[in-house]
């Protein structure tokens, strides 16, 4: 049991880093943007 929630973990960390990679590149979209 516990080796088979090992890699959930370290799935929800990499989609947890994903989403905050998504978030910076967003933001800085927007100031891209505003630049135009």
């Amino acid at each position: 049991m516990a080796k088979g929630k090992a890699p959930a973990k370290e799935k929800g960390k990499k989609e947890a880093t994903k989403t905050l990679k998504e978030k910076r590149a967003e933001k800085q979209q927007k100031r891209d943007s505003k630049r135009d």
